[in-house]
């Protein structure tokens, strides 16, 4: 449910984001030329489209359960390989490719472990399997100022930085548990600029992801009284900043 706005809220809320995250992912995971990748949980194409640059189209498929998020990435990259589909069951062959990765999914999929599973079982033998997501210890500022100020307000609201697969622990566990070898993990770290407050705000109004979701949930106003904290411990900002963000990244190698 927090993923049917959009691909265009998606761009303005997380966007800004993963598209800088997604060239320092790919590094990480290793892709370049004469590979074929996999992406997924595409959303709107941020790391679909890194991968076309490396690979070019005809090398890359990508799958997303989402239908609005996936016809934005199809408007985008028509000449992809894209399926809709959950990382649980990936409507691919065994071995049919040379990397699969995942940005920014884990945490909303329903079953952690067969999904890492189905990674593993689309990548050849000797291939990467790889996934990043927000760290769960304050590292990507906008998700922190956003559920601190849910917090301050109401104290037993949802926490995002408690959801599954954000600690290098939890990532590494799941690699080796899937069957992976000389799992490694590494930090990656973005930022993205804003306008303004406004600029900030209403990208979280979007409804997208568990922040836009609960943003949405209130009446307005609690919504005002939110926003104004939001924007306090953002210090009032009254021209354009910059916002920090960790991603842990993990990746494996199937092995025989």
């Amino acid at each position: 449910m927090t993923f049917t706005a959009s691909g265009d809220a998606y761009d303005r809320y997380m966007g800004r984001y993963s598209a800088s995250l997604a060239p320092r992912f790919a590094d990480f995971a290793g892709v370049a030329g004469g590979r074929r990748a996999l992406d997924v949980g595409c959303g709107s194409g941020a790391l679909t489209g890194e991968l076309v640059r490396r690979l070019g189209a005809e090398r890359v498929a990508a799958a997303d359960p989402s239908p609005q998020l996936l016809a934005a990435c199809r408007a985008r990259l028509p000449d992809v390989d894209l399926r809709a589909a959950t990382a649980e069951r990936l409507p691919w062959q065994d071995a049919t490719f040379d990397v699969a990765l995942a940005q920014l999914v884990l945490s909303f999929v329903a079953d952690g472990p067969a999904a890492a599973r189905e990674m593993r079982r689309v990548v050849r033998t000797g291939g990467v399997v790889a996934a990043c997501m927000w760290a769960a210890d304050g590292g990507m500022e906008m998700l922190r100022v956003f559920w601190d100020a849910v917090l301050e307000l109401d104290p037993a609201a949802p926490d995002e930085s408690r959801m599954p697969y954000r600690t290098v622990s939890e990532l590494r566990a799941l690699w080796q548990e899937a069957g992976l070898r000389e799992v490694e993990t590494a930090p990656l770290d973005v930022s993205a600029g804003y306008e303004s407050f406004d600029d900030f705000w209403n990208a979280l109004l979007g409804g997208v992801g568990p922040a836009g979701a609960y943003a949405a949930s209130l009446d307005e106003p609690r919504r005002a009284a939110l926003g104004a904290a939001c924007r306090r411990r953002l210090g009032s900002p009254c021209a354009s900043f910059r916002l920090a963000a960790r991603a842990w990244a993990v990746r494996g190698f199937v092995a025989d």
